[in-house]
């Protein structure tokens, strides 16, 4: 059994009815098992050190800005690479356009780098990063609750369509205005803390 990290990204990890069904999903432990989750607010320099290939992109400030701003739920799974490759079925292609119909991502994704969450792509992909959040936090504890259902509406699809709109630069204030209370609408949270979630979501479309 190989070791993978999962991480729900803010976009899934505070939009309730998307964490639900995820959650849902993941719980069911068909071909893995779940060793530990918790929630966990990471530092800047661990977020640069776990996504290094992709720094000098003109997105790298934002993703960086993206999984610092609030704490995710951060969980280890072990899986065979049969398991493994199940997960990464299940979940869809990282870019929306070209994510399987009926997978996580073509069902919970906003646009872009909203793409709800993270997976370790390859068992020793897993392996290095287990070992590298392991030093910030325990790996090995069922820390974190969460639902697998939720009375919060679920907007995805129409998130999608704005963001789409706000990121061609078609309708920008009335689309933003929009989006901004569809997901006041889906979250819990308040204060700067939702202030936080918007921000680092209208991030991604600029």
């Amino acid at each position: 059994m190989a070791d993978a990290l999962v991480i729900f990204k803010p976009d899934s990890a505070y939009r309730l009815a998307a964490r639900a069904g995820i959650w849902g999903w993941l719980s069911s432990e068909r071909e893995w098992r779940i060793e530990s989750l918790e929630w966990f607010q990471p530092s800047k320099q661990l977020i640069e050190d776990h996504y290094d290939f992709l720094q000098g992109r003109p997105f790298f400030p934002w993703l960086v800005d993206f999984m610092t701003a609030l704490p995710v739920v951060v969980g280890r799974i072990t899986a065979d690479p049969q398991g493994l490759g199940l997960m990464r079925y299940d979940l869809g292609e990282t870019q929306i356009a070209k994510s399987r119909p009926g997978s996580l991502r073509e069902r919970y994704r906003i646009y872009g780098g909203l793409n709800c969450l993270h997976l370790s792509d390859a068992p020793e992909a897993g392996a290095a990063e287990v070992k590298r959040w392991s030093e910030f936090l325990q790996l090995d504890q069922l820390k974190a609750r969460l639902d697998d259902s939720s009375e919060k509406p679920d907007h995805t699809y129409h998130l999608r369509s704005l963001a789409t709109q706000v990121a061609s630069g078609i309708h920008v204030d009335s689309a933003s205005k929009m989006m901004r209370e569809l997901i006041a609408e889906e979250t819990d949270l308040e204060g700067e803390k939702l202030e936080a979630l918007w921000r680092i979501t209208l991030g991604a479309l600029s």
